[in-house]
């Protein structure tokens, strides 16, 4: 099985809104997971995916369907033979406009798939941190001095905190394309970001 991440990589300016529809679509904690190893390994079929996400194949197979009947994913068919079906991410990212939209909107459906996709997403997060932790001495020493871990406490208004999110955001897309991808000692880099209040009582 060839995975090539460089080549096959959706268009870098590729992000897909959600809307209730395609919400109810991916919000499922193992499409989120296939749609995430598409995006960031690049093509491969149910089985190379069973066997990086630890699910059974036909667990992967099935929800990779879902996931092509939605929109995320398309057959990748000059691939491997005809017995072996490949798919690909059709987009680089997904964005949700509003939250708070999707929270109080009058279908409990779109309500809960709003709620599973962000659990399913902060516990993605939280296994690659702890792949990382439990790895981290297999790296050279470079990339053990600048990997980070960090908390803030901030206090700010809405208007401020968003406005902070807003300028994270252009300061991580301002490093994109900055290195080739075949650029000796590189490495691809995730960026976590969690922003959000908390009670002092």
């Amino acid at each position: 099985m060839t995975e090539n991440p460089v080549a096959d990589a959706p268009p870098t300016d590729d992000i897909r809104p959600l809307d209730p529809r395609s919400l109810r679509g991916l919000a499922h904690p193992l499409r989120v997971r296939l749609l995430g190893a598409l995006r960031e390994f690049g093509p491969a079929t149910a089985s190379a995916l069973a066997g990086r996400l630890g699910e059974s194949s036909g667990a992967t197979s099935y929800h990779l369907r879902q996931l092509a009947a939605y929109g995320f994913v398309v057959d990748d068919p000059g691939r491997g033979t005809g017995r072996e079906r490949w798919w690909r991410a059709v987009h680089r990212g997904s964005r949700v406009d509003s939250v708070t939209e999707f929270m109080r909107h009058p279908d409990p459906e779109v309500r809960g798939a709003i709620n599973t996709l962000l659990y399913a997403q902060a516990a993605a997060h939280s296994e690659e941190l702890g792949t990382w932790l439990g790895t981290m001495g297999e790296w050279p020493e470079r990339w053990q001095e600048a990997f980070d871990v960090s908390d803030f406490t901030l206090r700010l208004t809405p208007e401020l905190a968003r406005e902070l999110d807003d300028r994270l955001h252009e300061l991580i897309d301002s490093y994109r394309g900055r290195v080739a991808e075949d650029a000796e000692g590189s490495a691809r880099i995730r960026v976590h970001l969690h922003a959000f209040p908390r009670h002092t009582d």
